[in-house]
C-alpha cells in the first residue's frame, strides 16, 4: 500500500527526532510541517507536500534517497532529490561538505535553469518558511539573528535576493499557484532585507 502524507509526517518526525531550529528549542519538525502547509495552502498536491515534508531528510539525517523512494515512491523521491544539494545525496559520514558559497551558487544556477515547477515550489516553500522565521526572530532579537548562520548578513542578503530574482524569473513558465507563492517569497525577502 502506498504511503500517504500522515506516514510522511510520522517518518520525518522520527528521522529528525532531537533536531531543533537554529539557536532555539523549537523542534525541527515544525519547519517541515510549515513547508508542507505552505505547499497545500498554495494548491499543490499531496505528493508535492510530502516532498516538502521530506525535503531535508537526506541532507540532515542518515536516511538515503533510496529509502525515500522505497517508502514514498519515485515521484516524491525525485522531488526530494531535486530539493537536496547534490553532494549531500552521496555524502559519507565524516566527509566534509562543500563550502557555503559554492553550494548556494549551484542551487541558484540549478533553480534558474533546470528545476521543474514542483522542485521550485518545494524550494520556495522551504525558503519562505526560513525567511518568515528570520523575520520573526529579528523582531525578537534584532540583528543578533545573523550570528546564528554559517554565512554573514551580506551573504544571506545576496542569497535570498538571488532566490527571489530566480523564483520570480521562472513565473512565466508556470501557473497562478507558483506566481502567488513566489510573489509572497519576494515580498517577505524585501521586508527583511530592505528595512
Amino acid at each position: 500500500m502506498e504511503k500517504n502524507i500522515f506516514d510522511a509526517i510520522e517518518f520525518v518526525a522520527q528521522a529528525h527526532r532531537g533536531h531543533f531550529r537554529k539557536a532555539t528549542q523549537i523542534p525541527y519538525i515544525s519547519h517541515l510541517i510549515n513547508v508542507m502547509k505552505i505547499l497545500l495552502e498554495y494548491g499543490y498536491s499531496e505528493k508535492v507536500a510530502m516532498a516538502g515534508l521530506l525535503h531535508d531528510v537526506v541532507e540532515d539525517t542518515a536516511v538515503k534517497i533510496e529509502e525515500v523512494e522505497s517508502l514514498f515512491g519515485g515521484e516524491v523521491a525525485a522531488l526530494v532529490r531535486g530539493a537536496t544539494e547534490p553532494h549531500k545525496l552521496h555524502l559519507e559520514e565524516g566527509e566534509a561538505e562543500a563550502p557555503w558559497l559554492e553550494r548556494k551558487i549551484h542551487t541558484l544556477d540549478y533553480l534558474k535553469k533546470e528545476a521543474s515547477e514542483y522542485i521550485l515550489a518545494v524550494s520556495c516553500a522551504d525558503k519562505l518558511d526560513n525567511i518568515r522565521s528570520i523575520q520573526s526572530d529579528i523582531e525578537k532579537v534584532g540583528d543578533e539573528v545573523w550570528s546564528r548562520f554559517n554565512a554573514p548578513y551580506e551573504s544571506q542578503k545576496w542569497y535570498y535576493t538571488g532566490l527571489a530574482i530566480t523564483f520570480v524569473g521562472r513565473q512565466k513558465d508556470f501557473g497562478a499557484e507558483f506566481r502567488a507563492l513566489t510573489d509572497k517569497f519576494e515580498a517577505t525577502t524585501k521586508a527583511v532585507f530592505l528595512r
